[in-house]
């Protein structure tokens, strides 16, 4: 059996960048570096409360949310996701197309984030968990804490509630 340290290593390894993405997402900032080594480090902490009951991917992004929680309410801010960065690793996406192309691309991006931020808190977290992070419904509940029925319930509204609005529809119609 491994050890804590190795198998947090090896949870760094695979989860960290997802862990930083989520933060990203979540907190609306691009620093979120000291967040990320705060979330392995309070899991190393918690390891002996693991109990494999959620994947180690959904147990992080659960300890993430809390601190990013407990980091806004610190510092008296709200969780704002209005100024989310381009992501370099996206621009493998973008090979062959013009830069003209890439700008359009990245500004339909950061409408919908945009948009996602307006949303109701409980509406944000599941579109950021289930629509950008592409989570179960059964790994968000456990994430948010809630039940399975009510992840799928506010996603659909969520997702509803984005296509309603009408600079939305005006963008996306044919």
């Amino acid at each position: 059996m491994q050890n804590e340290r190795e198998i947090i290593s090896n949870w760094f390894f695979l989860y960290s960048q997802d862990v930083f993405n989520f933060l990203v997402y979540y907190s609306g900032t691009r620093d979120v570096e000291d967040l990320v080594q705060e979330v392995f480090i309070k899991a190393a902490k918690g390891m002996s409360t693991y109990r494999n009951h959620a994947t180690p991917k959904t147990w992080l992004f659960s300890i993430a949310r809390n601190l990013a929680i407990d980091k806004a309410r610190k510092n008296k801010t709200k969780i704002s996701r209005t100024n989310v960065a381009f992501h370099e690793e996206t621009l493998d996406q973008y090979i062959g197309f013009s830069p003209e192309q890439i700008l359009i691309g990245h500004e339909e991006k950061q409408e919908l984030y945009s948009r996602i931020n307006q949303q109701k808190k409980k509406y944000r977290d599941v579109l950021i968990l289930r629509g950008i992070q592409g989570l179960s419904v059964s790994e968000t509940a456990q994430i948010l804490g809630c039940k399975e029925t009510a992840v799928r319930t506010n996603y659909h509204r969520a997702v509803k509630a984005l296509q309603n609005e009408p600079n939305w529809r005006e963008s996306h119609e044919g």
